[in-house]
Formats: structure tokens, C-alpha cells, sequence
């Protein structure tokens, strides 16, 4: 997968070195990929075959042996699967070197299993919504009514679908009224959550081999580096409503607060003890244990932010007046000791990023190592966030394969959880917190919400521009999800305000989505997530493929093994099993 053949054809009188480096590489050096004999005669050209990578155009690089003379560069982007001929010539006999690239065999179109992915799921999805809206038209069911010819296939169909038109007329006096809305439990945030999770699985099965659903190698965003912080948001979201809720219901502070301590205690152990060891390879050994990881992220997020909201959340909390002029900003002054909180928390972040002295590396250095930066820090990979990580935890005790050896060929160890990093997701989980605020605060006015959550949106947007200056690498803080760098978080934040507005209006506000089948998982995240990783090595979530080599059969798998857990979820919540902790 992702390769292509290539066929150096030599007919200069001198040896070539061919050398390759990915555009997708930043600043890096010239990797060769080996050495073309020179023609032993004029017209009979000397040939070696290459195997070159196709995730991403590369360029390659052709250099005169004795001095090392460049003789071209030959920038493109080959294709999978793909049969190429380089020529290097000298044109009409003279000094000019021509390259050229021949394609001897078309290259395959890897892209289109995914096509045929997304027709089969929208196909199984529209069958399903025709189908729901044939059983609720009052002929249909009549019809199934005939046929069935009893009340019990009145029963159940109107067990699923409500029944068929009837009006009856209930006495009131003597009913409660409804509880207030905000006890309800919000449909859109379990999907929201759901669509995190269901990704994150997904691309966590390997998402068919390709490139954009693995993780960025160093700055930039691919599919993979989604998921994570909208679950981290979202989870801070449910802090705000489950906090407001045990206050609502005469909970004591500190019961509360015992009970977050004991929910990221058992967090934090399941993530390394359950989660990080590979018992299939022997037992646990502490000798290369990895501390941290994602629900250990999760744990230490959850703790600080709970702590927080505990520290400034109210136990009534009304509509407040949304004439008075401080009322823009209300979601921000009524929980000011927090924000303070996390405001030193992110000034703590920038001073020890940028200026924490590293041994042999230079300070503030936000690179990958490795061949990047021209190859002059190639043990400095993560700067300051993979020395804390390396002098807190040790080398062993860390994640030894991170996705900057894709491309950047690092070979220091480092952890995308790592400790520094967790600063930033604390930020996240607290801006998910102020998206639970904002529903308390103006519950029930849905305008007020969305716009609460589009101005949210716009400005983290806005700072996430001022700070990557629009580019990838160009930037004072590059988009990173290895350092979980501050434009990371504000650019994933500002788009999980706009993906939640999208989900409350269509779910919540104007009901015309249930949250199907998101919903379902979302409602049954931690079991899924823990399930996913603990089986991912079982049939039906893994079997021996006839072709290891083809996305098809990778792709294949990977929505599989997703969709069983979706039915999974659906299952339990049809039986009401939900792991809480």
C-alpha cells in the first residue's frame, strides 16, 4: 500500500545518487534512496528500481557523483500501485542534464473503496428513513393492521412508531407538571460524543491504511487528530450539567468532590493497567510500563476541571437577565475564579514551551527532530514538552513509536499525553465547560445558545489565525496535536462549538434527527472505548485478511469492527446496561 515502482534509467557518463524528500516534510534533509551506475557506452543505459511512497508528492533529487554536482530536481506525485520510469539524459549531446518521468503502468485509484463505503452507509441510511417515514403514514399502518389481524401487532407497532392517529383526552387536574427543562437529558450532546467516539475507534482500527485517517505526523490536522479533543470538550460540557444537577439535588460539595476523585482514580488505573499493557505479549512489566495515555488524559482533565466548576458553580442557578450590560459576558464573570485558574495554568504552558532551557536543543524549539529542521536537532524532538516527559517518567515509560517517525524519522521517544500537554487539555475540557454553562444560563432560549456558541466559535477561530498567521509550520504556535499547542486547542475548540450547533439544532431544537446511530454509543462511551481496545485483536473486530496490501480489505475490517461496537451500544441501550464510573 501507498508505494510505487520506479526505474532510474542512467545514460550519462557518470554515476547519479537519487535522493527523495516528502513535500509534506518541513524543512528537511535529502533522504537517498540509492546510486545509478553510469552507461557503460552511449545508449545503453544503466537501470536500478526503487520503491518510492505515494501518501504525499516527494521530490526527487538527482546529484553527480564525483562532486556531488545537483544535476535536476523532479518534483512529483506518484500514484499507488503505480509503474514509473525516471530517464537522465544529456539533450542533443550537450552539458544539459534532462529527467523526465514515464509512466509505464496507470496507477490504481486507492480512493474508491471509500466511495463505495459512503454509498453502502447513505444507501443503508436512507433505506432506514424511508422506512420510518412508510410506518409512520396512517395507510401503512392501517394496512399492517389488516393483515396482522390482531391487537398484538397493534401493540407492537405502536410500541415503535406511537399510535396510529388516535387523539385520547386525559384528566390533568391531578397530573404533575413535566420537570423543568433543565433536567432533560440533551440528546445532542450523547450524539456529539457518539460521532467523537465512533471516529476515534474507527481510526484507532486503522482507518483503512489511509494517511489522513492516521494522525498528523508533526503540524497539521489529518482526521485522527479530531476526535480526541471534541471528546475532551464534550466531557467537559457533561461536567457543567452533572455538577448542576447533583447541587440541584441537595449534594454536598464535598460528596461530589469524593466522587470525581474516585471516578479519575479509576480512569487513570484503567487507562495503564488495562489499556496500555499488551497482555498478549507476556504479563505486566513495569520495566516498560507507559504511564501516560488517553484516559489517563481524560482523568487528570476531568479532576481539574470538576474542581474547578465545584469551586464556582452555583446551587440554583436561574435564567439570568440578559438586558444588563454585563450579560455578554456572563458565562465568563460568574465563574471568573476558574477562568484565573486556567488563565495562569496556560501562562505556566507558554513559559516553560518557550522558555525552559533543553539540553542541546535550542530554546522555545516546537519541532519534530529527527531530519526536520535540516537535520540539526535530531534528538530534540517535542522540545521542551518531550524532556519534562523524559525526565519525569524516563525513556521507557513513554510512547516509543510516535507518528513524527512517519515521516520525520525520529527516533527519540515521545508522548502525545504527555504531561505538559495536559495543561492545553485542561483548557479544552474547560471551554467544553463553558458550552454546559451557556445551556444552564440561557436554557430554553435556543437563539441565545447558538449564538452563544457561534461567538465562541468565531473568536477561538479568530485566535487560532493570530496564532498559526493562517499557515501550517509558518506560525508563532503551529496547529500540533503531538504538543497539543495552544492553536490546537482553540482551532479544535472553535470547531466543536460549531459541530455542536449543528448537532443541538438538528437533534434537540428542531428534532429532525434522533442522534441514530451515534446516539447509542455515545450514551455508552467509556465501555465502548475500553471494549474497542481490549478486544481490538478478536474476531469479529480482526481477522486474517486474504490481501494485507489493500485498503479495500483494511477498510473493510476497520468499518466492521466499528459498526459491531455501534451494535453493541445499541443492544445495551435497548437493555439498559450503561458502565458508569
Amino acid at each position: 500500500m501507498d508505494e510505487a515502482h520506479l526505474t532510474v534509467n542512467n545514460d550519462l557518463s557518470t554515476d547519479v545518487v537519487v535522493s527523495w524528500t516528502s513535500q509534506h516534510c518541513y524543512q528537511c534533509l535529502y533522504q537517498q534512496l540509492g546510486v545509478v551506475p553510469a552507461a557503460p557506452s552511449p545508449g545503453k543505459p544503466n537501470s536500478v528500481d526503487f520503491v518510492v511512497s505515494t501518501q504525499h508528492e516527494i521530490t526527487l533529487q538527482l546529484n553527480s557523483t564525483p562532486d556531488t554536482l545537483e544535476l535536476c530536481m523532479v518534483p512529483f506525485h506518484f500514484g499507488e500501485h503505480g509503474n514509473y520510469s525516471l530517464w537522465v539524459k544529456n539533450i542533443n549531446d550537450s552539458s544539459v542534464v534532462d529527467c523526465s518521468v514515464v509512466t509505464k503502468v496507470e496507477p490504481i485509484n486507492s480512493y474508491i473503496p471509500i466511495l463505495v463505503a459512503f454509498a453502502v452507509f447513505a444507501g443503508l441510511a436512507i433505506l432506514f428513513v424511508t422506512g420510518r417515514t412508510l410506518f409512520g403514514l396512517n395507510i401503512v399502518r392501517n394496512f399492517l393492521l389488516r393483515i396482522g389481524g390482531s391487537m398484538e401487532t397493534e401493540r407492537l407497532i405502536n410500541s415503535e412508531l406511537g399510535s396510529p392517529g388516535r387523539t385520547v383526552t386525559l384528566i390533568t387536574d391531578n397530573i404533575l407538571p413535566p420537570p423543568p427543562s433543565a433536567s432533560k437529558r440533551l440528546r445532542s450532546l450523547d450524539t456529539f460524543r457518539g460521532i467523537s467516539l465512533v471516529i476515534m475507534v474507527f481510526v484507532n482500527y486503522g482507518g483503512g491504511r489511509y494517511w489522513f485517517f492516521r494522525h498528523e505526523s508533526w503540524n497539521g490536522l489529518t482526521v485522527a487528530d479530531l476526535v480526541f479533543p471534541w471528546f475532551v470538550f464534550i466531557m467537559g460540557t457533561s461536567i457543567a450539567l452533572s455538577i448542576n444537577s447533583l447541587l440541584r439535588a441537595r449534594s454536598t460539595r464535598f460528596s461530589v468532590l469524593r466522587k470525581v476523585v474516585w471516578r479519575s482514580v479509576q480512569l487513570f488505573a484503567i487507562g495503564v493497567f488495562i489499556i496500555n499493557p499488551n497482555y498478549c505479549q507476556g504479563p505486566l512489566s513495569w520495566d516498560n510500563l507507559r504511564i501516560p495515555g488517553v484516559l489517563q488524559r481524560l482523568a487528570w482533565s476531568y479532576l481539574i476541571v470538576a474542581c474547578l466548576d465545584l469551586m464556582v458553580a452555583r446551587d440554583n442557578l436561574d435564567i439570568l437577565p440578559t438586558d444588563a450590560w454585563w450579560s455578554p459576558v456572563i458565562d465568563i464573570l460568574l465563574s471568573w475564579p476558574a477562568w484565573l485558574c486556567v488563565l495562569l495554568l496556560e501562562i505556566l504552558w507558554l513559559y516553560l514551551t518557550f522558555q525552559l532551557p533543553v539540553p542541546d536543543c535550542p530554546t522555545g524549539y516546537l519541532g519534530p527532530g529527527g531530519i526536520g529542521d535540516m537535520g540539526l536537532y535530531p534528538n530534540c524532538t517535542g522540545g521542551a514538552a518531550g524532556f519534562i516527559d523524559r525526565w519525569l517518567l524516563g525513556e521507557n515509560h513513554i510512547y516509543q513509536t510516535p507518528s513524527s517517525r512517519v515521516i520525520y524519522a525520529t527516533h527519540v521517544p515521545f508522548d502525545p499525553e504527555g504531561v505538559l500537554g495536559s495543561i492545553n487539555s485542561i483548557l479544552m475540557a474547560f471551554l467544553g465547560l463553558q458550552a454546559g454553562k451557556i445551556i444552564l444560563h440561557y436554557r430554553d432560549l435556543h437563539t441565545s445558545i447558538i449564538s452563544r456558541f457561534l461567538m465562541w466559535g468565531f473568536v477561538l477561530g479568530a485566535i487560532s489565525a493570530l496564532l498559526t498567521k493562517c499557515s501550517t509550520d509558518q506560525g508563532f504556535i503551529p496547529v500540533n496535536k503531538n504538543l497539543w499547542s495552544l492553536s490546537y486547542v482553540t482551532t479544535l475548540a472553535c470547531f466543536a462549538f460549531v459541530l455542536l450547533v449543528l448537532v443541538y439544532y438538528t437533534v434537540d431544537v428542531k428534532k429532525w434527527w434522533s442522534g441514530a446511530p451515534f446516539y447509542y454509543p455515545g450514551m455508552n462511551s467509556i465501555l465502548v472505548y475500553v471494549g474497542h481496545e481490549v478486544l481490538e485483536e478478536y474476531f469479529p473486530f480482526r481477522w486474517h485478511m486474504a490481501n494485507s496490501q489493500s485498503h479495500a480489505e483494511h477498510l473493510t475490517q476497520n468499518l466492521v469492527a466499528t459498526s459491531c461496537w455501534v451494535f453493541i451500544s445499541y443492544v445495551l441501550y435497548r437493555k439498559k446496561v450503561f458502565w458508569k464510573i
